[in-house]
C-alpha cells in the first residue's frame, strides 16, 4: 500500500464529513495505487469495510452535530485569552464610555489597582462583581464601593474615605481602567480570584485575612473568599 493511497483515504473522511457527493465523487477518480498481494487484497477489503462504517454513522448525525465535532474545545482546560488584553491593545481603542455604575467601578480600579499589572486590575474589578452578586453586600457598584464611607474604620475601599481628591489626573490609565470596567461589566469571565470577596495589600495584615480562605496571590495583593 502506498502514500497515494493513504492520502486518498483521507479526502475520502473529508468528503464523508462534508457529507457532500462532490467530495465522493473526488475519492473515487483518485488515482490510488495498490499492491497486489492477498495481504494487500484483503487490507482494502478492511479498509472498505471500516469506510463504510464511517459513512453509516456520520450520516445519521444532523448538521448541527457535525459541525459541533468539527468546534473547537470549549471545556475545562480550554484557552481563553480573549478577556485579557495587553495594555497597548487597551490603549488603542477610542475612550470607554459608560453609566454611573461604570464611572465608580472605573474610579475604583483606578485608586485601587492603577500600578498593579493589568491581570491584578482584572482581579480587583472581580472582587468588586463578586461582591455585587453576594447577598451580604449592596447590589449595585456604586453601593459596594462606597459601602461604609463617612463611619470610622468602616470604608470598605480605603481610597473613599482617605481624606484626598478622588479625581482621575491620568489620562491614559483611566481610559485604560475604563475598558477593563467595561469588559467585566459586559459579562466577561471571573476566574482569576475563584470568587474572591476581599483582597489586601503585601504589607497589611487584616484580621479577617487569618479566617478567610485565600484563593490567589496577584502583584501586590492577596485576594481571599469570605465564607459567612
Amino acid at each position: 500500500m502506498t502514500v497515494r493511497f493513504l492520502s486518498a483515504l483521507g479526502a475520502g473522511i473529508l468528503a464523508l464529513c462534508a457529507g457532500t457527493g462532490a467530495g465522493a465523487q473526488n475519492l473515487s477518480e483518485t488515482d490510488v495505487t495498490l499492491g497486489t498481494s492477498a495481504a494487500d487484497q484483503g487490507l482494502s477489503g478492511v479498509l472498505d469495510q471500516l469506510m463504510g462504517m464511517e459513512a453509516a454513522s456520520l450520516s445519521a448525525l444532523n448538521a448541527s452535530r457535525l459541525r459541533q465535532i468539527g468546534s473547537a474545545y470549549e471545556g475545562e482546560g480550554a484557552q481563553d485569552d480573549s478577556r485579557i488584553m495587553e495594555a497597548a491593545e487597551l490603549d488603542a481603542l477610542r475612550a470607554p464610555e459608560g453609566d454611573a455604575e461604570w464611572q465608580c467601578l472605573t474610579q475604583a480600579l483606578y485608586f485601587e489597582a492603577r500600578g498593579e499589572p493589568i491581570i491584578g486590575q482584572y482581579a480587583v474589578a472581580e472582587v468588586i462583581l463578586n461582591r455585587v452578586d453576594a447577598a451580604n453586600y449592596p447590589d449595585t457598584i456604586c453601593g459596594v464601593i462606597t459601602q461604609g464611607t463617612g463611619r470610622r474604620f468602616a470604608c470598605q475601599f480605603t481610597y473613599t474615605c482617605d481624606g484626598l481628591s478622588d479625581e482621575m489626573t491620568e489620562t491614559a490609565a483611566m481610559h485604560r481602567l475604563g475598558h477593563i470596567a467595561r469588559i467585566m461589566m459586559d459579562g466577561a469571565p471571573r476566574d482569576l480570584t475563584e470568587g474572591a470577596t476581599h483582597y489586601h495589600a503585601d504589607w497589611v495584615s487584616p484580621r479577617w485575612a487569618r479566617v478567610y480562605p485565600q484563593t490567589a496571590s496577584i502583584g501586590i495583593h492577596q485576594f481571599y473568599r469570605q465564607q459567612y
